[in-house]
């Protein structure tokens, strides 16, 4: 299967997560230059604090549940499944297109989760202790930064 272009949604995963921390009041701004270990900034200036968030997207509604990291220089590490359609398997029944969904991961928890054999450094949900509780668990950057004194 040849290998998509998603730059552009990449981006715009990028774009999704600074939105939403946004609406929920939380200071963030992109960073727009390649770093690395981070994407987007987050500050609280009440409290002078920051954290530095890693977006990691998935494009196909039937992603195998892995997404692959290097670099664990952030607080937290957002998985943004896009769920722009099927690409994997065939599926009966409509093209797969939902909204997508947030997973706001600690990133010692993506830490724990990597599979160490993979030379992609892959990591899987299936790996992870309830990933569901980090779903749209945008409280997390907001208690980060309210806890830091």
């Amino acid at each position: 299967m040849p290998r998509l272009d998603i730059r552009l949604e990449a981006a715009g995963a990028e774009f999704l997560v600074l939105g939403r921390l946004l609406l929920e009041g939380v200071q963030s701004f992109k960073a727009y230059t390649n770093f690395p270990g981070y994407d987007i900034i987050a500050a609280s200036p009440e409290h002078n604090a920051s954290c530095q968030i890693q977006v990691k997207s998935r494009w196909a509604t039937d992603y195998d549940g892995g997404f692959p990291i290097r670099h664990f220089g952030c607080d937290f590490v957002v998985l943004a499944v896009l769920n722009r359609g099927y690409r994997y398997r065939k599926r009966a029944g409509g093209d797969g297109v939902r909204p997508p969904e947030f997973y706001m991961f600690p990133v010692e928890v993506v830490r724990a989760a990597q599979d160490l054999r993979s030379k992609w450094g892959k990591v899987f949900l299936r790996n992870m202790a309830d990933p569901g509780q980090y779903l749209e668990d945008w409280q997390a950057v907001k208690q980060f930064l309210g806890s830091r004194r």
